[in-house]
């Protein structure tokens, strides 16, 4: 199960980088990337960044396959350091090497989905009461700052522009409330990028216009600094989330069995 493999996995990359302002894919368009091969810093590392931002920011998707030769030359570097940050994403499950036939983004299926947002549920519950704790009056204005850009919206329609907000979200509860395992868990090993591996909305389970009304709950509870608010509706919406993948899966397996009985 994808979750003992989150939770068991003894591998782990050292002075890691959050990269989360890569520009989003564009087809047809070169990527534009600095020339990595200039830079002092260790050249595995740096390119295991940017690869990790490509496939957070959408310019890599579930199912892609990794052309070696072309991404080595956009980035100025030879393949051993792209193979070998290639090797570090397959541990961590973003990649999958196929024999054969080279490297791809790893593609969730429906059950592996469920499992990581069971284990979010729970994670980030912990997060949100811990964070309500801790929280500093300059931490609570710098929240209070999230999603302005959508609030009073009758509708949203910018889907990745909203996804990004919501990563950068949950990230800031990880980061004030997980502390040091808790965190460990939910970044090290990806459980919070996984589940932006859906196709629907920018790569979110549900639409906008609903879960903005719960991360203003959320937010307005730890605000408040009320903990066990925080951690009862970060925890209500994960359920929601839960739910829609169940239904979801349950519908494509209902057409399956139709097909194959016609």
């Amino acid at each position: 199960m994808i979750v003992m493999a989150i939770l068991h996995s003894k591998f782990k990359i050292q002075n890691q980088e959050r990269a989360t302002d890569a520009p989003l894919r564009s087809s047809g368009k070169s990527l534009r990337m600095k020339n990595l091969g200039a830079t002092h810093r260790n050249l595995d590392a740096k390119v295991y960044d940017l690869l990790k931002a490509m496939i957070l920011e959408g310019r890599l998707v579930p199912g892609d396959k990794v052309f070696q030769d072309k991404l080595a030359q956009e980035m100025g570097v030879s393949r051993t350091p792209l193979v070998n940050a290639l090797k570090v994403l397959e541990q961590e499950k973003l990649i999958k090497a196929i024999p054969r036939r080279g490297f791809f983004v790893r593609q969730f299926t429906k059950e592996e989905m469920i499992y990581i947002f069971e284990l979010r549920e729970v994670l980030e519950g912990l997060a949100a009461r811990r964070a309500a704790e801790l929280i500093t009056p300059a931490q609570i204005k710098q929240l209070l700052s999230f999603f302005e850009a959508f609030k009073g919206l009758k509708h949203i329609e910018d889907y990745i522009a909203y996804a990004k907000e919501d990563r950068r979200f949950h990230n800031f509860i990880t980061d004030l409330g997980g502390k040091e395992f808790l965190k460990s868990i939910l970044t090290s090993y990806n459980v919070v990028l996984f589940s932006y591996q859906v196709s629907s909305y920018g790569g979110l389970v549900r639409p906008p216009d609903e879960t903005l009304r719960e991360h203003l709950a959320i937010i307005e509870a730890l605000k408040l600094k009320d903990a066990a608010k925080a951690e009862e509706i970060m925890r209500l919406h994960m359920k929601k989330s839960l739910v829609v993948l169940r239904k979801n899966m349950e519908a494509k397996e209902k057409v399956e069995k139709q097909f194959e009985g016609s």
